[in-house]
Order: structure tokens, then C-alpha cells, then sequence
């Protein structure tokens, strides 16, 4: 039986009930009601952790076209690296608000409240297939509200949605919970053809979103056989076209992974994780998950990148492959059951089986639609056992979660609370601790920052990142030396460490040895070539130990980078000047001026080089405008006499340098100027 998008008919063999739209609606209202109180107070929650090579660093952002850079992420921008259309949504955040987070904080939470409606939608159709509907028919409405409002206010959830770079989890969500959807709607209308090609292109998108859609056609084909064809053979045959659509999304999931290097060397063998100890760790990650599900505490942002051995975790290991053995007979014996056990695993298959992802080996949001799975089998278990009883049961336990997530939101009202909850939580990840010390540091705690990095290096010794960051914090402490003998310990455990080479080469030009940083800075451009820190100050260097050209080809790639910054624009505008290039160095005083017109710096050197090119009547305008808002400014006051003279404006140009001079007797070259005007004052006179 198909249900209408009215209502559900009334139908005494299979028990469904008469289900009007408006009781549908209200069901629907009060999960996306539940979802935005539940994260109303995660709006004003700042980047944190990912969210800064995802977002704050992220260059590809800046721009929506063109739209093929915006849809090719740099590897680096980890969350981001390899799903273009994560970027394209992040951008699209960016051009609306720039980086203030209360709007990406919107996007995540309309995502998510999406998600738990089409997964409302989901269930409540599978349990009016004829499969289901003598068993749950009846109470279908309520049922599918219960299951999804209990997941969309789950706490497990939370790092999904509130940490925003993970929207490609609610995203990759979406877009699997929108294809399943669309075919389940194909299979009741009568115009099946547009359904299937909303699914197939849901599936395409979703492809550039998250490497879990890679099961969505396995996952389809097996709704297919368990809920409406009966068989897999009858299935294929049915919707052969249909099945090789969606497959064939598989070749843009392929691409992407290739171009994109195991997502900067994240994903994949030989990065130094086997793929033997990332399974073992998988033993212990997925039972700790489906411990979560049940009982939310404690929740953790990041467990490091430690694995498991397998004295460890062999019976975790023992109990794993019960579960997967009990899934397989259950596809046999119980369709149903085994459906969401097999989905279950598969969607974590790309993330939790043996392709080692080196730089989380557990994480939570990993759980955000798998969570609907398991939940999906426990309420309809408990409601086949139980009765009517679990729905009001289950409604209040879906409050009390809503609750807990509000809770849970405000460990990520600043970054300090943040790791200093991970920290109470997990006190041997030391990658949590150098996240912690960061933060003191970058809160000027620098005492409390110490003592964070010298845990983590009790607890990871030779840990190259906990060396650079004490050097960071005894930089800030202008303790030189000591800063120094650490970058150098972070570079001895990691010669291609960037950031390491950066901070050593600031250290040097802090000290006054500029020459000898440019050696550092190279090797860190060569590391990170599109690091806009790390080029600019090589570019600086280069300028100070006056090698122009080179510095100029670096300015150039750094304007490639950063083409709105108008500081930067100005610093290439004065090299240019000083290597005599005036034309060129006009345009970019110009551009600098287009980005910032309130500038008066900007606006003065402009006018200077308006004089040097003997542009007299632009650079006095120029001048006037400085002198505007600074008629204190005794060198704008010179300037000005100059462009006057340049006129022949003899007496406004006296009178000029004699303001200089006033403000400032000692004025040397003023006063130059006021005996060279009046010369040629009287000379012109006679």
C-alpha cells in the first residue's frame, strides 16, 4: 500500500488509520521547532578546532566565481578538502556574512532540521509499505515522529552541528536521506521517472559532499528487496536503469579522490597508520559509538590519532563480529532487521573500517545518520515488544536529549572551554593538550600554555607539534633563545614541519639576523607555497635585505592569494616605488584606495606618486583630501607645497611649507623647499 500525500487511507486488513495533512504538518513543525530550540544557543559559537584550515584559512571561500576555484578546495582545508560542494556552501556563507558565524551556525542547523524531516518522511512511508503496515500501519504517524525527533535532538549529534566545518556530515546527510526519499516517493507515484531522477541527482550531489554516499546505491538496492520488490533479482529488473544511474554517480565520488591525493594525506595506506592497527581501533571505536547512542557521556570533540592494539580490544573485536554475523543471517531471516544493521555498518564503512583516516582515528559526527539506524531498530524492537507505551516514552526521552544538547552547546561557547572539557575528559590526549595550551596562548596565558604543551610531551615524546608550539608561546614570552632550541628540536623530529621553518625565521628577524631567516622562509614557502603568512613576511625580507625583484615575483603570487587585501596592495605599490615603477606602483595604490577609501595613508602615497609622475592636479587633490582629515601633518603639509609648486601656485605653496614648519621647526626639508619656492616665486615675478 502507498500512502498519499494527504493522508493515509483508512484500510482494516493492514491496520492503517486515517492520517490528515494537517496532522502531518504539525509532526513535521515540531521537530524543526525542537531542532532550532535545542541549538539556539550554538549561534554565537566561535570557529573551533577543523574549523580554521576549513573556514578562517580557507582562500577558496573568498570568492563565488569563478566557480571552478570555489569548487576546488585546497587538500588542506580540512573538512572541506575534496567536497566541492561543502566549499560551494561555505562560500556562499562567506559572500552573505564574511566570517561572522552566526550565519554558518543558521546554515547547519536549517541543514540538520532538513535532514530530520526527510528521515521523518523516510520512516513514516517504510512503515505504510505493505511490508510493515499490518504491524505499524497504524500507528505510522507517530512512530516515524518519535524515532525522528529522538534523533534530531540526540547529543551524539552535536559536534555535527555545532562545530560548523561538519556540515559535511549533516550535508552528506541530507543529501543520502534525499535520495532514499525520492525513491521511496518513486515507487508510490505514477510518474516514478521524476522521483528517480531527483534521486539519482541527489546522489550525484551528494557525491562532492561526503565519501558516505558512496553506499547509497548499495543501501537503495536493499530498500528495494527488503521493502518493495521482495527480491533483489525483482528489484534489479524492475529499475535496472534506475540502479545503474545512481551507480554511475560512483565515477564523480572516483575523481575526486584521485585528484585530491587521499585528501592531503590524510586518508589512505602507506601514510604511516596499517590498516591492520586502524581496524583494530575500530573494534573499540564502534562499540564506544553504540554505547554513545544509548548513553550520551562523555562527549569528546577530538580522541586524538592514538590506535588500538589488539590486546586491547579483542573483545571488543569478538563482539564486533557477532554483531556483523548477526547482521548478515538477519538480512536472510529478518529483512527488516537486518536492513538497518546492514545500513548501519555500511554507512560507516568509509570511515570505520580498515582505510586508515591518520588524523582522527574515532569521532563522533562519523555518527550522525548511522545514529538514525540504530535508533530506527531500537524504538520499532521496543514498540513490537511494548506496545503504544514506547511512543510517549520515547517523545520524553527525545525532550530530555533536546535538553543535554543544549547543555553540551555551551562547551563550545569558546575555544578555552572547549578543549578544557576534552581535556577533563580525555586527560591523555595530547593532541587535546597542545589544542588547550594554543588557546591559553592565544589568550595571552602564557604560564597556563606552557604547562599544557609540557603534558603533552610527557605524554608523546618527540612530539614535533608540541616543540613548535613552546616555541610559539617563548616567542610571545620574547624569550628568544629558548624558542629557537625548540623550533629547532620541532624540525630535527620533522624536517618538512613549515610552520617549524616560519618560526624559526621569525625568531631570527626579531633578533635582527634577517639575512640568515630568508634560508627558513624559502624552505617554508617551498612546504606550504600557498601560505599567505609565510610568503608575505619572505616577501618583506626579501624587500629589507634589498633584493627587490625577488621580492616582487613573491608580492605577485601573494596577490594572486590575497587580491582584496589593501595593505598588501600597498606594500607592493611602495616596493614598486622605490624600484622606480611608478606607473605600475599607481595602480595598485589605486586598487588599495577602491578597498579601503577611508585610508589616508593610502591616499597620501598615491598622491606621491601622482607628484613623482608630475601629475601636479591629482596629487595636490590628493593632498588636499589627506590634509582634511590630518592638518596637523607636517610631511602632507610639505607634500602639498610641492604639488603647489608643480603648479606655479607660488604663494598657496609658501604658505604651505610655512604650516610645516610651524608644526614642526625643524623641518629641514620644508624649509628647503619654503627658500627653492620663494626663489622662484620672485624669479617669475621679475
Amino acid at each position: 500500500m502507498s500512502a498519499t500525500p494527504a493522508k493515509t487511507r483508512a484500510n482494516k486488513s493492514n491496520g492503517t488509520v486515517v492520517v490528515s495533512r494537517w496532522q502531518i504538518q504539525i509532526a513535521a513543525l515540531l521537530i524543526v521547532f525542537g531542532v532550532v530550540l535545542a541549538y539556539a544557543n550554538s549561534l554565537s559559537v566561535p570557529f573551533v578546532f577543523d574549523d580554521q584550515k576549513g573556514i578562517v584559512q580557507n582562500e577558496t571561500i573568498r570568492s563565488l566565481w569563478p566557480l571552478s576555484e570555489v569548487l576546488s578546495p585546497p587538500v588542506h582545508a580540512t573538512g572541506a578538502g575534496g567536497r566541492p560542494i561543502v566549499n560551494l556552501s561555505l562560500a556562499l556563507n562567506y559572500a552573505i556574512g564574511g566570517l561572522e558565524v552566526r550565519g554558518y551556525h543558521v546554515f547547519n542547523i536549517s541543514v540538520h532540521a532538513l535532514a530530520a524531516l526527510l528521515l521523518f518522511g523516510l520512516v513514516r512511508r517504510t512503515l505504510l509499505r505493505p511490508v510493515l503496515a499490518g504491524k505499524y500501519g497504524e500507528v505510522a504517524l507517530p512512530l516515524s515522529f518519535a524515532v525522528s525527533i529522538l534523533w534530531a535532538l540526540h547529543p551524539l549529534l552535536t559536534e555535527s552541528v555545532t562545530s560548523v566545518i561538519q556540515r559535511t556530515e549533516s550535508l552528506g546527510g541530507l543529501f543520502y536521506l534525499l535520495t532514499l526519499y525520492a525513491f521511496v516517493r518513486s515507487v508510490e507515484n505514477g510518474k516514478a521517472w521524476r522521483w528517480q531522477l531527483v534521486a539519482i541527482g541527489a546522489c550525484l550531489v551528494g557525491m562532492a559532499t561526503k565519501e558516505i554516499m558512496a553506499t547509497v546505491p548499495v543501501i537503495a538496492l536493499l530498500y528495494d528487496r527488503t521493502f518493495v520488490a521482495g527480491t533483489f533479482k525483482a528489484a534489479w529488473q524492475d529499475r535496472k536503469q534506475f540502479y545503474c544511474s545512481l551507480m554511475a554517480t560512483w565515477l564523480l565520488l572516483a575523481y575526486l579522490v584521485v585528484i585530491n591525493e587521499s585528501r592531503g594525506g590524510m586518508v589512505g595506506f602507506g601514510l604511516g597508520m596499517s590498516a591492520w592497527d586502524y581496524a583494530l581501533t575500530q573494534c573499540r571505536a564502534i562499540l564506544l559509538y553504540l554505547k554513545l547512542s544509548f548513553w550520551p557521556h562523555p562527549l569528546v570533540i577530538d580522541y586524538g590519532a592514538g590506535v588500538s592494539r589488539i590486546s586491547e580490544v579483542w573483545l571488543q573485536g569478538i563482539v564486533l563480529l557477532f554483531l556483523v554475523v548477526g547482521t548478515f543471517l538477519a538480512l536472510a531471516r529478518k529483512p527488516v532487521v537486518g536492513f538497518l544493521a546492514f545500513t548501519f555498518f555500511a554507512i560507516l564503512a568509509p570511515s570505520s573500517s580498515f582505510v586508515p583516516l591518520t588524523t582522527q582515528t574515532i569521532a563522533e559526527h562519523r555518527m550522525y545518520l548511522p545514529l538514525a539506524a540504530v535508533l530506527g531498530l531500537v524504538v520499532l524492537g521496543l514498540y513490537a515488544r511494548l506496545g503504544k507505551w514506547v511512543i510517549p516514552g520515547v517523545s520524553a526521552l527525545a525532550l530530555v536529549a533536546g535538553i543535554v544538547t543544549a547543555n553540551r552547546n555551551r562547551d563550545y561557547h569558546s575555544v578555552i572551554t572547549l578543549w578544557e572539557d576534552t581535556v577533563e575528559k580525555a586527560p591523555d590526549n595530547s593532541r587535546a593538550r597542545i589544542n588547550l595550551g594554543s588557546s591559553y596562548s592565544d589568550a595571552g596565558r602564557l604560564t597556563e600554555a606552557l604547562k599544557e604543551f609540557d603534558a603533552a610531551r610527557r605524554l608523546k615524546p618527540n612530539d614535533a607539534d608540541a616543540e613548535y608550539n613552546v616555541g610559539n608561546t617563548l616567542l610571545k614570552m620574547e624569550r628568544f633563545d629558548e624558542a629557537s632550541s625548540h623550533y629547532q628540536k620541532a624540525l630535527e623530529l620533522n624536517p618538512k614541519y613549515g610552520m617549524a621553518h616560519y618560526g624559526l625565521a621569525y625568531v631570527l628577524i626579531r633578533t635582527g639576523l634577517v639575512e640568515q631567516s630568508l634560508a627558513h622562509l624559502q624552505l617554508a614557502n617551498q612546504l606550504m607555497p600557498k601560505e599567505p603568512n609565510t610568503l608575505r613576511t619572505l616577501a618583506s625580507s626579501l624587500s629589507f635585505t634589498g633584493r627587490t625583484q625577488e621580492a616582487l615575483v613573491r608580492y605577485e603570487e601573494l596577490l594572486l592569494i590575497l587580491p582584496d587585501d589593501p595593505v598588501l596592495q600597498c606594500e607592493v605599490g611602495s616596493l614598486l616605488t622605490k624600484a622606480g615603477r611608478n606607473v605600475e606602483a599607481l595602480a595598485h595604490f589605486e586598487r588599495a584606495l577602491g578597498l579601503n577609501p577611508h585610508d589616508t595613508n593610502t591616499r597620501y602615497n598615491l598622491g606621491l606618486v601622482h607628484l613623482q609622475l608630475a601629475h601636479f592636479a591629482t596629487a595636490a587633490r590628493e593632498f588636499s583630501a589627506v590634509l582634511h582629515d590630518q592638518p596637523n601633518f607636517a610631511v602632507g603639509r610639505n607634500s602639498m607645497g610641492e604639488a603647489l609648486m608643480g603648479l606655479e601656485r607660488w604663494a598657496e605653496a609658501i604658505d604651505q611649507f610655512h604650516t610645516a614648519l610651524r608644526i614642526n621647526p625643524n623641518y629641514t626639508e620644508a624649509k628647503v623647499n619654503l627658500d627653492k619656492a620663494e626663489l622662484l616665486r620672485d624669479l617669475r615675478s621679475r
